[in-house]
């Protein structure tokens, strides 16, 4: 007796047995179209854009500046908040009133010159800005009616975006103003 051995055909993929046939030409044409999806769904979604509604970066700010060329050389572009502040004592009570932003900036103590060869400012409010360690912010083009300010560099609170947890360490010199 001669027995012959059975025939046992190979097993087959679910892929396979249905088939669909996948080769490395569908799987590469499958990834470039995933790609190009993700690719287009960032450009669509991404909120970094330059209009003035959306203040997403410190360019947006620099372009929105007045002088913005003399303010990126001579000092910082600046968000200015005009905010008023009521208080009553009997009974007592604070009311703010709904603030007001704009684009200014902030002049380095040494460029200060600028304010003065204008005429926007004179010896005397220079002095008392200087004696009181302040320096000089605006809004507003230097060359119409710009609000100047004698303004005062708070350091008390410290930049919270970046330092780690809160912790005030030393400020470089360019903080400086």
């Amino acid at each position: 007796m001669n027995r012959r051995p059975r025939y046992n055909p190979p097993s087959r993929t679910p892929a396979e047995s249905s088939g669909m046939k996948f080769n490395y030409g569908t799987i590469a044409l499958l990834g470039g179209i995933f790609v190009l999806g993700i690719g287009a769904g960032l450009v669509f979604n991404s909120t970094a854009n330059f209009s003035p509604e959306n203040v997403a970066s410190r360019e947006v700010i620099d372009r929105s500046a007045p002088n913005a060329e003399i303010c990126v050389q001579f000092g910082s572009s600046a968000i200015v908040t005009d905010v008023r502040v009521f208080i009553t004592l009997n009974p007592f009570n604070v009311f703010v009133t709904q603030p007001v932003m704009q684009p200014g900036c902030v002049l380095r103590r040494n460029n200060w010159s600028l304010l003065e060869q204008q005429k926007l400012v004179d010896s005397r409010q220079v002095q008392d800005c200087k004696n009181r360690m302040n320096t000089f912010g605006f809004t507003g083009p230097l060359e119409g009616k710009p609000k100047i300010d004698c303004i005062y560099q708070n350091e008390a609170a410290g930049n919270l975006f970046v330092t780690p947890s809160g912790a005030v360490g030393p400020r470089p010199e360019t903080d400086k103003f």
